[in-house]
């Protein structure tokens, strides 16, 4: 099963929070638009975002974390922030026994085929996402990028569950490590190399990077490109399969009860 972690910021800190639970509403469908229902989508919040899409295999565990700007850490603090819910959600995770778990950044969107391929291959290391897709808020076009994607965006690993090596507690309680493994995304594959459990890279494209959110956190967005030879007109097939939409959610599947944990 595939466990998919989805931390979202607290609106203290949200430059909109109508536009951050917009982003989240859609990137939820995505990992609830599965081809395959044996997945859960784990969301770790201080606040329920303002959406009204519910599913059955949503879970939220809410937090009270402090606002990053708050807490002494030496790693910056926007990450430390995510960090901390990346490792609560994989914590919590644990009671489903999922063999796999993904991160998900909260306005980014993911492929309808990720459940299906991992259950299909249920003892395999992980994935790394070598290819994806770039997506500009409004753009008519969507662009691939064909190699080294796991190096730009951070939904861009699922791992096997035996190698997270999961504290007691949801901190960077072993200093660098912790960090680097559950945030750096693009390192991700050489921890694996390192621990002896090699990743294989996901043999289609498995998520889509969403920029110009106004919303994102890392603000690379300015310097990366857009070659127009890489350039697709966003089809109704690549719509489906990510539930990639403007932000109007009516297309996409409705499904049953939310469950809220605390």
């Amino acid at each position: 099963m595939l466990a998919f972690i989805i931390p979202l910021k607290s609106a203290k800190v949200s430059k909109d929070w109508q536009r951050t639970s917009a982003l989240f509403e859609r990137c939820l469908r995505s990992t609830c638009n599965q081809s395959h229902n044996n997945f859960r989508t784990i969301v770790v919040c201080n606040e329920l975002p303002d959406i009204t899409f519910q599913h059955k295999n949503v879970e939220y565990v809410t937090v009270d974390f402090l606002p990053p700007e708050k807490v002494e850490n030496p790693i910056p603090r926007g990450l430390t922030d995510k960090g901390r819910r990346v490792l609560k959600g994989m914590m919590y995770a644990q009671k489903f026994s999922p063999t796999h778990v993904m991160t998900v950044d909260a306005d980014d969107c993911v492929s309808s085929r990720l459940a299906g391929f991992v259950d299909q291959n249920p003892a395999a290391n992980g994935w790394y996402l070598n290819k994806g897709w770039k997506y500009r808020e409004g753009d008519a076009h969507i662009y691939l990028k064909r190699r080294r994607f796991y190096t730009m965006s951070g939904t861009a690993n699922i791992v096997h569950n035996d190698y997270l090596d999961l504290p007691e507690t949801p901190e960077y309680n072993r200093g660098y490590g912790y960090y680097k493994f559950y945030i750096d995304h693009q390192k991700v594959k050489g921890f694996m190399e390192a621990k002896g459990a090699p990743m294989q890279p996901l043999p289609f494209q498995g998520a889509v990077y969403i920029l110009a959110t106004g919303d994102n956190i890392s603000g690379n967005e300015q310097n990366l490109s857009f070659n127009f030879l890489n350039r697709k007109r966003i089809s109704n097939e690549l719509r489906q399969e990510f539930c990639l939409g403007e932000l109007d959610f009516s297309k996409c599947l409705p499904t049953p009860t939310l469950q809220v944990e605390h």
